[in-house]
């Protein structure tokens, strides 16, 4: 708490920025009266899962621009121990995907709160579906030839 405000913390990758990426935030907001937004960086990311599809500095800059956040930082470590001295945080928001693995932060006097993340949408749903689709339309576009095919080369 700072000055008699609740401060609320929440972080995420947000790549490929999505409707549950908003409504986490949004609920965060919700939950307090300051709402600081960490973005993990790029190294961050590929520390525990594949390269992001949009570059660190492009997703700071999508967070930023949303009216949800007072504060949007880069996050470098997905550890928030030393982030609730820094920052003063009462609650921490964060999908429910990562259940149970910041339970040590209440021990710090810091609310945790797993966000229900919803089916359907997510970043890596949304590449699966690129990638899908690039496929189908790779197939079609390679069926309008056949293999043995003169195409003048």
């Amino acid at each position: 708490m700072i000055a008699g405000k609740t401060v609320v913390y929440t972080s995420g990758t947000f790549d490929m920025l999505h409707a549950n990426h908003i409504k986490m935030i949004e609920y965060a907001r919700s939950l307090g009266d300051i709402l600081i937004v960490g973005v993990n960086t790029d190294e961050l990311v590929e520390s525990y899962k594949s390269q992001p599809i949009i570059p660190f500095d492009e997703r700071i800059a999508l967070v930023k621009a949303l009216k949800y956040p007072d504060i949007v930082i880069p996050q470098h470590s997905l550890n928030h121990a030393d982030k609730v001295k820094k920052l003063n945080f009462d609650v921490f928001v964060v999908g429910d995907d990562w259940a149970g693995k910041y339970d040590y932060l209440k021990e710090q006097g810091v609310d945790v709160v797993y966000f229900p993340y919803g089916a359907g949408i997510s970043s890596t749903n949304l590449k699966q579906r690129i990638y899908e689709r690039y496929e189908k339309l790779q197939q079609e576009a390679n069926s309008h030839f056949p293999n043995d095919a003169d195409t003048g080369k």
